[in-house]
């Protein structure tokens, strides 16, 4: 009797899954169809960093919603970002999106402050970015609707896994904590995100 119940009981651990494959995280290359289906709104799911000034502001943000749009150049996007920090709404969009063909980077400029990113997937409808932050591993995944498939839910994780990141690192936005658009009527009072 006691063989048996030993093999009961380890035949979970047989069926367990396999730990998911480390793979490299390689950047998208950069031809002329990536930008234009970079073009348009999106919203911000979830991000998890290492960098301690990405992870105070992954932990403030509640909901964001950005949208890309044709800069001056072939080189440039800007950018528009509406997100609810905490509880305040704010709206940024003096920052632009230089493109960097030859790397497949992508750096985020806002006043002084520079954000560099590899773009690890795209498609018409999802966006990961492989944050580069002084060897401080971070990744982004945003959508173009805030409902995003269980399995690139679960391919995500599984890099965040591999990257050594725990759930305690990672930060989900919430639709319910979406700010109004502007021009929106909210049924408070309050018509506009506060302009940042």
């Amino acid at each position: 009797m006691l063989p048996s119940l030993t093999l009961l009981l380890a035949l979970p651990l047989a069926l367990a899954a396999e730990p998911p494959t480390c793979a490299p995280l390689v950047p998208v290359t950069f031809d002329n169809t990536t930008i234009p289906g970079l073009l348009g709104h999106w919203v911000y799911i979830v991000g998890s960093s290492k960098y301690p000034p990405h992870l105070a502001e992954l932990k403030a943000v509640k909901h964001a919603f950005f949208s890309f749009s044709p800069g001056s150049h072939k080189d440039e996007l800007n950018v528009t970002e509406i997100m609810r920090m905490n509880e305040t709404c704010v709206v940024r969009n003096t920052s632009k999106i230089h493109v960097f063909w030859e790397n497949s980077t992508l750096a985020h400029v806002e006043g002084n402050v520079i954000s560099v990113a590899q773009l690890i997937r795209t498609d018409k409808d999802l966006l990961i970015l492989n944050h580069l932050n002084n060897d401080f591993p971070g990744l982004s995944l945003s959508a173009r609707t805030p409902n995003v498939s269980k399995e690139h839910l679960e391919e995500f994780r599984a890099q965040l896994h591999c990257l050594g990141f725990t759930d305690d690192e990672t930060f989900f936005t919430s639709e319910k904590d979406a700010c109004p658009l502007p021009g929106e009527k909210t049924g408070e009072g309050d018509t506009e995100p506060h302009l940042e």
